[in-house]
This record gives C-alpha cells, structure tokens and sequence, in this order.
C-alpha cells in the first residue's frame, strides 16, 4: 500500500504473525510549503441576481439572532423583515453598509427609551396645557396639542442610507430632536414635539444611544470611535499578549499597532516549530486577530494570519477555530485580498462534505470558475465529493491516501463515518468472514493495529478469529462480517444523525 504524500515517517505494528505492517505517519505543519497561485475573483453587485441577498445581509442576519433571547424573537424578527423590506423599497440593499447597520435589538431599545421619554414630555404638555386651559378657558382636549406618534425605524436615517443628493449620512443623536416642517410632512413623528430640549438633555440622549448601540453589538462591531475621530491605533509594544474577551471599547494602550503585529506573528511561527504548544499558540492568535479587528486592519497581512492559524488548527483538529479562520478569509478574498484562496476553496468543499451542508455545498459549487477546477486541490475535492455520492468507497479511501496540502487533516474529521457506511457494504458483499489485512488496505488505515482498533470500537472484537493455515501458508487473522452487519448498520446510522461543529459558516 502506497503512502500519502502528506505522511512521514513511520509507525511500527506488531510483527508477531506477519499480519501486522509499518506505515507512515503524517507531517506536520512545520515541513507545508505554502506556494499556490493564487486567483481572486470578484463579483459587482449589479450582475448578482435580484433573488440574492449580499454577504453583508446575511451576517447582518446572522447576527442579529445570534444571542436573540426567545422571548424576543417574535419581535426581533418581524422588525428585521421590516428593516430589510424597506431597503429593498429605497433600492439600497447592495449599497447599504450592513455592517454599520444597528441590529434590531438595538433599534427597539432605542423606540422604547423614545416612547418612555415621550410620553413623560407629553405628561409635562398636558400639565403646562391644563394651567394654560385654566387661564384661558381653553379644552385640555385642544387640537393643537400634539400626540406622540411612533414610526417605522426605516423613517429614520440608518448608517450608509442615501439621501436624494446622494451622501451617505451617519445617525447623530441631534437629528432625532430635529422637527423641521419638511420632516413632518415626510411622516417622520419619531421623537416628540412638546418642545426643544437643551444642550444637556441632548448630551445625555448621545451618550445613552452609545450605550445602547454598543449592548447589542458583538465583540467584533464594537465601536470604539465616533466619525468624527480618528480610528484607533494601538500603543502597546509587547510582542505576547493573552486573549481576552472585550466587553467594552478597546483600549489604545492594550492594543498592538500592526509593526508590532507583523514581529508578533513572525515569533509565534518560530515558537510553533520550536515548541508545538497548540494552547498557547491558539491563544496568541486569537489576540493577534483581535487587535487586527479593533484597529479595523484590512489588507494582504491579515490573510496571512488567518490562513496560518486555518492550518495550525486543523492540523491539531480543531474544527471549531479553523470554520473562523475560514469564515474571515471567505470574505476577505471577496473584498480583493491576496492569499492562497485556491487551497482554502478546497479546504471549503471538504469542510461541507463533513458538515453535510448541501445548500453552501451548491452556492460554492455554482461560483467555481473553470481556471479553479483545475487547480490540484480543487480538483482533489470536487472528486472526493463526486465518489460519496456515487457510494465508491474503494476510491474514496485512495483518494483520502493521496490528499495534497493539508486535505487529509480535513478528512480525517469524517473518514470514519464513511469508514462505517463502507464495512456495510463489505459486510453484505463478503460472506462469511473476510481476511483483515483486506479490511487495512481497502479502508486506508495506517496499520493492521489500527484496523484491529476500529472495528473494536465498533463492538466487534468479538468476531475477530486467528485462523491457521495450511502447511507453507501462515497464520491468518479473519473477521466475521455476516455476524457484523447489524453492528455496522447501528452505526452509520448514529454516524450520519447529527454534525455538532461549532462556529459553522
């Protein structure tokens, strides 16, 4: 049986009946050359369907019911329906900067602090109108008083909304206190109009829509400056810094400037070889990826990062860390960024083989170009999924041998699902027993150990049998395959029930 080229070394078996063979072992990330060409493709948004919603929308989406509570949902849902209708009314959902955009969580806070407020100011009018009513001999009931009026937050100017003379006009508190008679006859009657309010009641109004905002947004949309203001830019010079969770605006004192990024990011590659401590190394990266995001850094470095922290990860097989990795580097090679997009597009299709995801399976499918079916890797994983769908587990498991890159590490996720799905097959087909070294070469496995192991695990090592053989023949050792059927069955069936990944895309 040949190696994988993406296997070194070696790993020995037992030798005692001459059914137990050495084979290598896999490498590790230290000896991946990252040389591929890279093509970067990108699509304007006025050749994309009008039936399609932008990236940007569905992350919107994504997080906005991201830590909805349930009691919230009903209304958190029918708001965002809203919020999207009407920008597909104005003609702006391409153009709208979704990322910008409150969440509706943050909107209703926002029309229930309004309405409380109003109707308090309203309180105080009619108080002021009974005195005057009083005095003048007028109803209280007098039409010219003015009754709050609540509606749709899309009245409201949102981040990146265009305006008739085209300028893109960020939400200001002050805005909101504005009633000029234009306004009105727009039908804007968000905010009250029993009166003007002073300079430190507006003060107070911004800075309790900051806070608001800044409640429902996750760590990664934190706003830590106004438009007005500068971006931030970090001033701490340590190359090591731990990972912590934000739960307010960022520091410029904790926060790394991107030379000092590029230094870290150079040590912790030489630590990775050196010492291989995937809990520390998982930690810094973590950190590193986060003053990249508060500083809002965008550029070819920041691929960089997450494409080495993508491959650390799956060599250690943390799924979980690598599908972020992933999700950032999906959206950074659409916005134009330089990085080895090709390898990790194959990575992608491997990555929805093990969650079953059919629908991205189809969207990603549906975006490959002809130059990117051609690519190794691509191609390597567009014929591993065409063999699962046509059942062929014999070329399935010599493709999953001959994996380039970092594929196999991929694989490794859910070979042993279809390890299971193909002993169903073998157990049906091979009647009574069948030789074990068979079973080692047929299901890619490394060693007779490691095939002796599987089907241990599976609750069969008790139709395993060491037979003699004839004189001159050795010994052999055999599996019962008809009494190991509904053993298998059971499994797969288990195997196939559920994928539980965190952090999928």
């Amino acid at each position: 049986m040949s190696a994988p080229p993406w296997r070194s070394g070696s790993t020995n078996g037992n030798n005692r009946n001459g059914a137990f063979h050495s084979v290598n072992s896999r490498k590790t990330l230290s000896s991946h050359h990252e040389g591929t060409q890279t093509l970067t493709q990108t699509s304007p948004p006025e050749q994309t369907p009008k039936t399609q919603f932008p990236d940007k929308l569905k992350d919107y989406v994504a997080r906005t019911f991201e830590d909805c509570p349930p009691e919230e949902k009903a209304a958190v849902e029918l708001e965002l329906k809203r919020i999207i209708t009407d920008a597909f009314n104005e003609k702006v959902v391409w153009s709208l900067e979704w990322d910008e955009m409150p969440l509706p969580q943050a909107i209703l806070a926002r029309r229930k602090v309004t309405a409380k407020e109003e109707q308090t100011a309203g309180a105080l009018a009619m108080g002021q109108m009974g005195r005057v009513s009083n005095e003048t001999g007028s109803s209280p009931t007098s039409p010219f008083i003015r009754k709050p009026n609540y509606s749709n937050a899309m009245d409201v100017d949102y981040p990146g909304k265009k305006r008739k003379s085209g300028e893109l006009t960020p939400p200001t508190p002050d805005r909101f206190e504005e009633r000029s008679d234009k306004r009105s006859r727009q039908g804007d009657k968000f905010l009250p109009t029993s009166g003007k309010l002073s300079q430190r009641e507006k003060d107070k109004r911004a800075k309790r829509f900051e806070d608001e905002s800044r409640e429902y947004l996750p760590d990664s949309a934190t706003p830590e400056v106004s438009d007005n203001k500068k971006p931030l830019i970090g001033r701490c010079m340590d190359l090591e810094k731990r990972y912590f969770r934000l739960t307010s605006a960022p520091n410029p004192d904790h926060v790394r400037p991107l030379h000092v990024l590029e230094r870290t990011l150079e040590m912790l590659k030489r630590k990775w070889r050196s010492e291989a401590n995937y809990s520390y190394i998982c930690d810094q990266f973590k950190s590193l990826r986060q003053d990249l995001t508060v500083q809002h850094i965008k550029n070819d470095f920041v691929v960089t990062v997450y494409e080495i922290h993508a491959r650390i990860a799956l060599e250690k097989g943390d799924l979980g860390e690598y599908n972020q990795c992933q999700t950032q580097l999906h959206s950074l090679y659409r916005e134009g960024f330089k990085g080895h997009e090709e390898e990790f597009k194959a990575y992608r299709i491997l990555y929805l083989l093990h969650t079953c995801n059919r629908a991205d399976m189809n969207e990603l499918l549906a975006n490959l170009t002809p130059a990117d079916k051609e690519v190794k890797a691509i191609k390597h994983a567009l014929e591993v999924r065409s063999v699962l769908a046509a059942g062929n587990f014999h070329r399935f498991f010599r493709l999953y041998l001959e994996a380039p890159a970092m594929g196999g590490y991929l694989m490794d996720s859910f070979v042993a699902r279809e390890r299971k799905a193909a002993m169903c097959m073998i157990c049906k087909g091979y009647r009574p027993d069948i030789d074990i070294r068979f079973l080692t070469e047929e299901l890619g496995f490394e060693s007779d150990t490691d095939c002796v192991n599987f089907l241990c695990e599976n609750e069969a090592a008790d139709l395993i049998e060491q037979k003699s053989g004839d004189k001159g023949v050795p010994n052999s050792i055999r599996f019962q395959t008809a009494k190991a059927l509904p053993l298998f069955e059971r499994a797969k069936k288990a195997a196939f029930s559920k994928v539980d990944i965190k952090g999928q895309l």
